[in-house]
């Protein structure tokens, strides 16, 4: 979409003082789920198999893509352990590295005690937020969940796995998204990714509690489920579409991250982090999916936005191939994201410069608190870097940093209208 400003408006309209932005919408934040929420409210007869912690000295290690880790190991450090029916979880200093200095920020194994008190306490997490300059909030799970559920997804006991995952999404509703959070935590929940069915009717629940946004993955049949060219999620989009349900997908959603070699340090995983994303969108695009549900919205986590461009390019040339490519679809590509996608910025200069081509309407700012990319408590600060590294006005500066958020994910219901 074209930016409605001229260019000699933007030329006469600098951008703002640092002190004159608008607070911060983040659409990426995480939270350390409680360490004792599941034994608290599990039957107890699911108790023994379900999430909880126990405390052991770990060594972890990262290669190609990949985490491991080595229980009982007297040379390591105390960890906290989720264990959950077969599957064991270390919780790692890269889970909540906010307020270490960088060369701290290191993958070696970590206790909540190590953290600070925002990662897990809504009070201080507040705080945190005021301090950033942020009014309002989106948490992704952090630890054994993982980004879109999949912690639950997994486990052989699928009815205990769905009073988990319920137990999760009343407590990120009206715990953590609740009191004191109320209209500053904008709760976003888990479906269960096993069943569809399932899966809509927790849409509906949750959406009637307060809810309007889910964790999904960016490549469902990465993780053994149906794919975007099935038809099985149609009943999921539906329920999405009737509540104005935006779908949320973090990169490394799929349980996968892109790499180059077994051997790969974790900073190859990271500079090629968008590629998850693009996949995606390709996938939601040459699907179908986003012409069937014509109000269907959704949003890439931690994604950039610089790619988006040539890829769209790309689909439309792609769709013009009809049949030979396999593709069958009424608009272009670049017709039917319009105003319905979105990608989140935390540090994506070349993003914000290609913003004209990009559709300044698709574009999120995100935290990322308490992750080593964060920018906690620097947030504003490198907005406005990235703002005026752009040449963006203060129109544009609002739209992005908390505009687009609102349309996006509907906060109006929030009490956040401006």
């Amino acid at each position: 979409c074209e930016n409605p400003m001229s260019a000699s408006s933007l030329e006469s309209s600098p951008t703002p003082p640092e002190g004159e932005l608008p607070l911060i919408i983040s659409v990426d934040d995480h939270i350390l789920e409680p360490r004792t929420l599941w034994q608290e409210q599990l039957p107890p007869s699911m108790r023994e198999r379900g999430p909880r912690v126990v405390r052991e000295k770990v060594s972890l290690e990262f290669k190609g893509g990949h985490y491991g880790f080595t229980r009982g190991d007297e040379s390591g450090k105390l960890c906290d352990l989720w264990l959950f029916e077969d599957l064991v979880t270390p919780t790692g200093l890269l889970h909540a590295a906010v307020g270490y200095a960088p060369e701290d920020q290191v993958n070696v194994p970590a206790i909540y005690e190590d953290f600070r008190p925002g990662t897990y306490d809504r009070a201080a997490r507040l705080a945190d937020m005021d301090h950033n300059h942020v009014e309002a909030a989106i948490n992704y799970p952090n630890t054994f969940p993982r980004f879109a559920g999949q912690g639950f997804a997994e486990r052989s006991d699928k009815d205990l796995a769905l009073a988990c995952l319920q137990i999760y999404n009343d407590w990120m509703i009206e715990d953590w998204c609740g009191g004191e959070g109320a209209g500053r935590l904008i709760p976003l929940t888990l479906v269960p990714l096993w069943d569809p069915t399932l899966a809509a009717a927790e849409v509906r629940r949750c959406a009637a509690k307060g809810s309007y946004a889910i964790g999904f993955s960016e490549n469902p049949s990465k993780l053994g489920c149906a794919s975007m060219h099935s038809s099985e999620w149609d009943v999921l989009w539906d329920a999405c579409m009737e509540s104005d349900t935006t779908v949320s997908m973090h990169i490394g959603s799929s349980s996968t991250m892109p790499s180059t070699s077994a051997d790969a340090p974790l900073g190859v995983s990271m500079a090629l982090s968008s590629q998850n994303a693009q996949g995606s969108l390709t996938d939601w695009v040459f699907s179908g999916t986003l012409s069937r549900f014509p109000r269907l919205k959704i949003a890439f986590a931690e994604s950039q936005i610089g790619w988006m461009p040539y890829l769209i390019e790309r689909m439309d040339i792609v769709a013009r191939e009809g049949a030979a490519a396999g593709v069958q679809l009424d608009q272009p590509p670049s017709e039917i994201v319009k105003g319905r996608v979105w990608g989140c910025v935390f540090d994506d200069q070349h993003g914000l410069k290609s913003r004209d081509a990009v559709g300044l309407e698709h574009i999120l700012f995100e935290t990322d608190y308490p992750h080593t990319d964060g920018t906690w408590p620097e947030s504003r600060s490198v907005a406005h870097r990235l703002c005026e590294g752009a040449g963006m006005n203060a129109e544009e500066c609002y739209e992005f940093l908390r505009g687009n958020a609102i349309r996006a994910y509907g906060l109006e219901r929030f009490g956040i209208s401006a």
